[in-house]
């Protein structure tokens, strides 16, 4: 598959067939996702593989919310990666504090994005989850003190059929040498 199509393929699935990943799937996302850049090489990330059926309940339930009607699909999903931020090393510690941005978070979503296009590339749907209870995720997987869970990526056999991605018209968004 060219990249583009890769592109095209992904998107925020939320629906997912009652079928297994097959665990080199699994293994070649995780692969894509060890070779994500990040700022000063720093990979500041920890990602835990959630597959067995009692834990990712217990992890869907928490990335749930009965009020707003949000992410009720997560427990169909048959893996649940949770991305926990790590500290960064001193170049990246450093640059973050002098620029005032904080790269950890830029390279977990780069790192989000590996999971997603290479699921896609394995022709696996996925969606990041933003909206989870952190401390009942924490506890379920036993993330120590001090660190940050700051993505869950769903994974599994789509079960929902591709949508035709709405996107702004690239005027909207793109200019050259300036504003």
């Amino acid at each position: 598959m060219d990249f583009k199509s890769v592109v095209l393929a992904r998107q925020s699935d939320r629906s997912y067939l009652d079928k297994p990943v097959e665990k080199d799937k699994i293994e070649r996302i995780l692969e894509c996702a060890r070779l994500a850049p990040s700022a000063c090489n720093a990979q500041p990330w920890h990602i835990i593989v959630v597959d067995d059926p009692i834990i990712k309940d217990l992890i869907a339930d928490a990335t749930s919310e009965r009020i707003l009607g949000m992410n009720h699909f997560t427990k169909q999903a048959p893996i649940h990666l949770v991305l926990i931020e790590e500290p960064a090393n001193f170049t990246s510690g450093f640059g973050s504090w002098i620029k005032r941005k904080h790269y950890p978070l830029i390279d977990l979503g780069i790192l989000a994005e590996h999971i997603c296009l290479a699921a896609a590339s394995e022709g696996l749907g996925s969606c990041m989850i933003g909206w989870f209870d952190e401390p009942k995720v924490k506890k379920i997987c036993c993330v120590p003190a001090g660190k940050r869970v700051q993505l869950i990526v769903t994974l599994g056999y789509s079960a929902s059929k591709k949508r035709i991605k709405k996107r702004k018209a690239m005027a909207e968004i793109v200019s050259y040498n300036r504003y």
